[in-house]
């Protein structure tokens, strides 16, 4: 699992640093202030795979790049890399990860995945050309329809994976069945598979199916939540079972943790899955093997998320990254764990930033209004002017509307 991550003279801000929990990590911020950025650099410390900084320093300034990666012995390995516009001071090109830092799953918010095996993967740093590639990169397309490299197969796709362990009757469905069950948005809506379809004369696959209150759909059809659930699901069967064979094939001990690295892990979701996500997601890995350890870093946008981890977030395993820009530069704050009780509270916190959880039309008609409240001088049309828009604006019940009613009837406005 990741521990730490540095960063300094690279990306937004000139030092940023993160000091990871074991199990669950939230980054939250606005738009455009680094978060996937983080990301990308958490996938690069835990699999040294790809450039260890996807942005450049600033002209003439030299950026580092340092980490801490806790294995599953325990051990804390350390290691730092060097940046700059003419030269890049990359150490040792491969790392050899021996021991063992976890299985890590990326899912990127454009619907790709990315999947690190420490078993599998390293034999392409050991021998050059020969064996499993640095990791697997999945676009929509293969991951679907199937990864392949030089000729040969590393990845059936989705399609045809699913199809195959269904009408085999396999343990590899059977835990699929089971994760699909635990990332369904509720009982009512099961992620459960259906008997596999063709859809036309002009394809001749079977497509896997789900049953949906409805009717049964084929996953070519499905929304794109269900779409990006349903791949993250099956990376996860595919990757343990793939693991659990080379382990086995090399006499290596299976992994005993997973990393989960998430973009938007409320994208294309209802609000009623957002809720049950990232609990699901945490619960997700006991379906692999009950023992196995899980860390996410998630990045979401969602009071809704926050909200719902609310009743299992544990400070000392969990933590909290809040990104604000302030003045010309990003900066990133570990923020002390409070509940807020609701999603409307998530929003109007330090977390978003908000000043009211309402339309922007409403929030400004509720400042001029609270700076009425304080000016017994302003004159009774600026008051009625500010009652008739509340009055268009807020419903009925809206909780402001107890303020200001004693001010409209000092100016002698009716309810």
């Amino acid at each position: 699992m990741l521990g730490e991550l540095k960063l300094e003279e690279v990306g937004p801000s000139p030092r940023l640093s993160f000091s990871f929990g074991p199990r669950l990590n939230l980054l939250t911020g606005d738009n455009g202030l680094g978060k996937t950025f983080v990301l990308d650099l958490a996938w690069w410390a835990l699999t040294q795979n790809g450039e260890p900084v996807p942005a450049l320093p600033s002209p003439g300034r030299r950026g580092n790049v340092s980490a801490s990666v806790v294995t599953e012995t325990g051990h804390k390995m350390e290691f730092e890399r060097a940046v700059r516009w003419d030269t890049r001071v990359k150490g040792d090109e491969y790392f050899a990860w021996e021991p063992n830092p976890g299985l890590t799953l990326y899912a990127r918010i454009d619907g790709g995945f990315r999947v690190w095996d420490p078993v599998r993967n390293p034999l392409a740093r050991t021998h050059e050309g020969v064996g499993s590639p640095r990791f697997y990169d999945f676009s929509q397309e293969t991951l679907w329809n199937g990864l392949m490299a030089d000729g040969r197969v590393l990845c059936n796709g989705l399609i045809r994976d699913w199809v195959y362990w269904q009408l085999k009757h396999s343990e590899s469905f059977e835990r699929l069945r089971k994760v699909l069950a635990v990332l369904s948005p509720d009982a009512k809506e099961p992620l459960t598979p259906g008997e596999p379809t063709r859809l036309g004369i002009d394809d001749a696959r079977d497509i896997p199916t789900l049953e949906m209150p409805y009717g049964v759909v084929p996953l070519t059809h499905a929304s794109a939540g269900i779409r990006r659930i349903v791949g993250l699901a099956y990376l996860l069967v595919w990757a343990w079972e793939e693991h659990r064979r080379a382990a086995e094939l090399f006499q290596r001990k299976a992994t005993e943790h997973v990393v989960l690295l998430i973009d938007e892990v409320e994208a294309h979701l209802h609000p009623r899955w957002q809720r049950l996500i990232l609990p699901s997601v945490l619960a997700v890995v006991r379906e692999l093997r009950p023992d196995v350890k899980v860390q996410v870093i998630a990045v979401t946008h969602a009071p809704l998320v926050l909200a719902s981890v609310e009743p299992l977030f544990d400070p000392a395993q969990d933590a909290l990254f809040m990104f604000d820009l302030v003045g010309h530069e990003v900066q990133v704050t570990k923020a002390e764990w409070r509940p807020r009780g609701d999603a409307n509270a998530w929003l109007t916190s330090e977390v978003f930033d908000l000043k009211e959880p309402r339309s922007k039309e409403a929030e400004d008609a509720i400042t001029r209004a609270r700076a009425a409240l304080k000016d017994p001088h302003l004159p009774i049309e600026e008051v009625k002017r500010i009652h008739n828009e509340l009055y268009r604006l807020l419903k009925d019940t809206d909780p402001f509307w107890p303020r200001w009613l004693a001010r409209a009837e000092a100016a002698e406005i009716e309810p």
